[in-house]
């Protein structure tokens, strides 16, 4: 299976909730034609969730059992440092620019607790809320993959994910068609960031990557499926009757679109597999998190040193957009890979790295890396 193709989808998304961010009121992304597709950008967060419930699948699915301090000292690797990272960062521009620092937010943060905590998931850096939520789902997987997953059928675990995104959905839209007022922030971070509301996401990517496990023999050509759906998605979006696709609602499209590309032969899996693409898809994390604190300075250094930026928001916006992608390609290379290499081997012994070593050879192992 060459999931390494769903790596150029991280960065489209990564980069359209940048637009979301910073972008949305500038040309070309404030033209009508798009807007509303820039204004709902943020549903690409729920795509993660799902894109991360079937990796782990992928990664770990032919395993009998999952040792969870091993399992979660790789996922504290992968996302740990640059999350500190962006923190320093901000921190340093607030420093800078005598700014107000909320200490409640910056501890929350830096335990990644902050979505649990309403009226602080958007403290801070306010991109981390899904990281700390992201970190819930990877504390939760040795149980569930251990207990659930290894341990009952498939059409059992489709019961009971489909049970819990029916809950879940009911829960968000009824909380938010009849006790939200749009002004209340605490009540806003609750049905909006809080952990729980997130899990069917989650669970629905790990279903899955079971499917896939089972049918990794059906690979073909599934460019027309794939550019059909994200067609629908784009009229969702255009069309949404009132419906808030903020927790996970487009998971009935957002999954069979994360399947059919990971077994997809057509000429989009062909071009997704180049060099620049992968390479795209694995700063895309690096985008995701470091986007505030690089437009923060960038909006403050750049028009003080050229002239030519005052007045011109297009111009800002996409000179900051190129120095959050440099940023991010050079944290990849030389800070990212190699503490995340250091933190997942600490205290291995000789045997576990070669056993480790086989094990992730294969190109699931090699995505679950990224």
């Amino acid at each position: 299976m060459r999931i390494e193709q769903l790596t150029i989808t991280r960065f489209a998304v990564a980069l359209s909730v940048v637009v979301f961010h910073f972008g949305k009121s500038v040309a070309p992304f404030s033209h009508e034609a798009i807007n509303y597709l820039v204004l709902q950008a943020n549903v690409g967060v729920s795509y993660f969730f799902i894109l991360s419930g079937l990796v782990m699948i992928a990664a770990y699915g032919q395993k009998d059992r999952l040792q969870a301090g091993r399992y979660l000292q790789k996922r504290f690797a992968r996302l740990y440092p640059v999350h500190l990272f962006a923190i320093l960062l901000l921190l340093s521009f607030k420093l800078t620019f005598n700014g107000k620092i909320d200490y409640s937010g910056l501890f929350l943060n830096v335990a990644l607790l902050q979505s649990w905590i309403p009226g602080y998931a958007l403290s801070f850096n306010y991109p981390a809320w899904s990281l700390s939520t992201e970190f819930f789902f990877y504390a939760s997987f040795p149980f569930l993959f251990n207990h659930f997953y290894k341990k009952y059928s498939l059409r059992h675990i489709t019961i009971g994910v489909l049970v819990v995104f029916v809950c879940s959905q009911l829960l968000f839209h009824g909380l938010f068609h009849t006790a939200y007022d749009g002004k209340s922030i605490p009540f806003h971070d609750f049905i909006y960031y809080f952990p729980l509301m997130h899990l069917n996401e989650f669970l629905l990517g790990n279903l899955a990557g079971l499917f896939l496990l089972r049918h990794q023999s059906r690979k073909g050509n599934y460019d027309l499926p794939i550019l059909g759906l994200l067609l629908i998605v784009v009229v969702l979006l255009k069309f949404n009757f009132g419906l808030v696709y903020h927790n996970g609602l487009l998971a009935f499209f957002f999954v069979p679109l994360i399947v059919l590309i990971a077994l997809n032969e057509g000429l989009l899996a062909r071009l997704s597999k180049s060099r620049i693409c992968i390479f795209l898809g694995d700063i895309s994390y690096g985008i995701y998190i470091l986007q505030v604190p690089v437009f923060k300075w960038g909006n403050v250094l750049w028009p003080s040193r050229i002239a030519a930026l005052k007045g011109q928001p297009e111009l800002l916006f996409f000179l900051n957009l190129f120095v959050l992608i440099v940023l991010s390609a050079v944290s990849y290379t030389y800070f990212e890979k190699p503490l995340r290499n250091i933190i997942s081997n600490w205290r291995r012994n000789g045997k576990q790295t070669t056993d480790n070593k086989s094990r992730e050879s294969t190109p699931l192992r090699n995505e679950l890396n990224k």
